[in-house]
């Protein structure tokens, strides 16, 4: 007999109820049982990035978060970056920078950009380049550093240092 918990989420706007085994990661939940599948599965062992989304606002690798964890929460996916089918300033610029190959990686890429552009405009500094006043600069060490969680066996790396750099701006 499997015992469900029964959970609530805003998913790209949208409120879900949900009952979830408690094993149930969030990745699972949003593509098995929501239909969400701009959310990737890579590594399924929180390695690659591919899963990540924004929880609440901050980064997170869904693969390795269960969904009873974040009841309640507010997750953002790159599809719910994209209201109304406008692209979102980091993804317009992935798209003018040609900064993605298969794609399968890039809305993982796309979240954690808009994640680490937020931590840094709110001035948490990476490991990399933290300084005793706190400031933070986003040249492209910076940025490579604060993307070094989402792998891209294409190797569009540079691409994606340089929209990510562009979406800074």
């Amino acid at each position: 007999m499997t015992t469900t918990i029964p959970i609530g989420l805003t998913v790209d706007g949208h409120r879900h109820e949900l009952d979830v085994d408690p094993r149930t990661t969030l990745l699972d939940a949003l593509r098995e049982r929501l239909g969400v599948t701009s959310t990737k599965k890579g590594c399924d062992h929180g390695q690659c990035g591919a899963c990540t989304v924004l929880v609440d606002g901050r980064r997170v690798l869904a693969c390795l978060t269960l969904a009873v964890a974040r009841d309640g929460a507010d997750v953002t996916t790159a599809n719910g970056l994209a209201p109304e089918g406008e692209l979102h300033p980091v993804a317009e610029a992935f798209l003018a920078n040609d900064a993605y190959q298969c794609g399968y990686c890039t809305p993982g890429q796309i979240c954690s950009a808009v994640g680490a552009l937020d931590e840094a405009r709110r001035g948490m500094p990476s490991a990399a380049t933290a300084d005793l006043t706190g400031e933070v600069t986003l040249d492209r060490a910076e940025i490579a550093e604060r993307m070094s969680g989402n792998l891209c066996r294409c190797a569009a790396y540079s691409n994606i240092v340089t929209a990510v750099q562009e979406a800074a701006r």
